[in-house]
């Protein structure tokens, strides 16, 4: 393992919030951002905690055996809040499977995102309702859906004038990791959607790991750099800074609306915990990595702006405290509500139709299941 310690660098990013919750002029977004007040502010915040809070949740359920399987998102709450609240009703997110703030902003209920990892359910909520897809779990697998969704959509919008397009046109979102970027699904729907000038944001979430493989060795350059390749632009952006994820999206769907084509946006922030809760982080990279960005948590600087320009009191971020544990509370009361996964019901879900190489399978499945010996709670043997 090498010893070398990879400090987040500041080069070629936009920001608009400092690390130490100072605001920073730019030209060019200002203007993207001028509606937000101090409610608005606000509001991200309690946007952010409440996230972080659902994700604490959730990996201490997975550890304590009610979920199979849990994907954290600590650090990454300002890229994600951000970026879906730049999102109007009428636009269409494809999410990888660790969007759980881009849910948020969806308003999907928390404990239904838990059922896929409860493995109950393929999905957990109707992606009709909020127009927020179900989460994919096979690396890059939603690109293509989401470019080819961007196709449908301008041939739905055919026709429209420029007034019309600005005003009610949908633009769509993909969101994808630096790890999946290596991904043929990544390059493909690039292409096809700059062929096309199809109206899709293509999102990353560049935090640094592809599991244990370091960003720097997956790439040489900045990921938006990529985008001049395929003809349209791409912008890096402090990933830890909501005001200015914010404000280059809006940009960005803005543009897509206008059919004006695709836009990368590559948000640089770190992933504070492990890539799953199968995952053990110690195992590959370095505490001093860590500690580099620990300055740069994202809720911190949204909170160090509110208090240092008296825009948020104590009673509001204790309140936020408090609606995080209530909420916490009843996903946690609703997850263990959730029934027991059915190992059989799997088989039944690989066909549309009855197949007999599956039947086969689930009858030894069953018979091997019917193997063991089963006891009651006194440790009786029936």
């Amino acid at each position: 393992m090498t010893n070398t310690v990879h400090e987040p660098s500041e080069q070629a990013l936009i920001q608009l919030l400092t690390p130490e919750g100072e605001r920073r002029s730019h030209a060019e977004y200002d203007s993207y951002i001028q509606d937000v007040d101090a409610e608005m502010l606000r509001g991200f915040f309690r946007d952010m905690a409440l996230t972080r809070r659902f994700d604490q949740e959730a990996t201490a359920l997975q550890r304590q055996g009610q979920l199979a399987l849990w994907v954290p998102l600590r650090g990454q709450e300002a890229a994600q809040i951000g970026s879906g609240r730049a999102t109007r009703a009428n636009d269409y997110i494809f999410p990888t499977y660790r969007e759980h703030g881009v849910a948020l902003t969806r308003n999907v209920d928390f404990p239904q995102m838990l059922r896929i990892f409860r493995g109950i359910s393929n999905g957990g909520w109707d992606p009709r309702e909020n127009n927020f897809h179900m989460y994919t779990m096979v690396l890059a697998a939603q690109m293509p859906h989401a470019t080819g969704y961007a196709m449908g959509v301008q041939r739905d919008q055919a026709g429209w004038d420029a007034e019309r397009l600005e005003k009610d046109g949908t633009a769509v979102v993909a969101y994808f990791g630096d790890g999946s970027s290596t991904e043929g699904e990544v390059h493909e729907s690039m292409v096809f959607a700059a062929s096309f000038n199809s109206p899709v944001v293509f999102f990353c979430q560049n935090n640094q790991w592809a599991i244990s493989v370091p960003f720097h060795v997956q790439s040489k350059v900045p990921l938006a750099e990529r985008a001049a390749g395929y003809g349209f632009p791409g912008i890096r952006v402090d990933g830890n800074d909501v005001l200015a994820v914010l404000a280059v999206t809006r940009w960005a769907l803005e543009r897509a609306r206008r059919g004006e084509g695709p836009v990368l946006i590559e948000a640089v922030t770190y992933r504070m915990s492990a890539h799953t809760t199968a995952d053990d982080p110690t195992k590959y990279r370095m505490s001093a990595d860590e500690e580099a960005w620990v300055a740069r948590d994202p809720l911190l600087r949204l909170e160090k702006h509110l208090k240092d320009n008296d825009l948020a009191d104590e009673v509001f971020f204790k309140q936020v405290a408090v609606d995080g544990d209530e909420m916490a509370t009843r996903v946690r009361e609703e997850a263990m509500a959730f029934p027991d996964p059915s190992l059989a019901q799997s088989f039944a879900n690989v066909y549309a139709e009855a197949h007999p190489l599956i039947q086969e399978e689930l009858k030894w499945h069953l018979e091997y299941e019917a193997g063991f010996a089963d006891t009651t709670e006194e440790g009786a043997t029936r």
